[in-house]
């Protein structure tokens, strides 16, 4: 499984300092949730793909048909392993 998601390039001035630099810009497509998502973020889950065909089709396809992937996972297919606080470990000392 992996997420949908977008690339480029973009030239810009993000730090004065640093002047015109030329960035790598990445963000992952959303869609509406399905039911598991929707318990935790009500609002959006990421467009997951799940075979070899799906992650072609996002890479290769034309727009159009990309972006027929973009919808939430059949609900019951995710499984939601932990609940509460994430607690690691204490450091252990060297």
């Amino acid at each position: 499984m992996c997420f949908a998601g977008i690339w480029t390039n973009r030239t810009s001035v993000r730090k004065v300092k640093e002047g015109e630099t030329t960035n790598d810009l990445y963000a992952f497509l959303t869609t509406e949730p399905n039911t598991e998502v929707f318990a935790i973020h009500p609002k959006a889950m990421p467009v997951i793909l799940t075979t070899p065909e799906e992650v072609e089709t996002w890479m290769t396809a034309p727009t159009e048909v990309a972006l027929k992937l973009q919808r939430p996972l059949p609900d019951g297919v995710l499984r939601i392993v932990a609940r509460g606080v994430k607690e690691d470990p204490a450091p252990t000392a060297a």
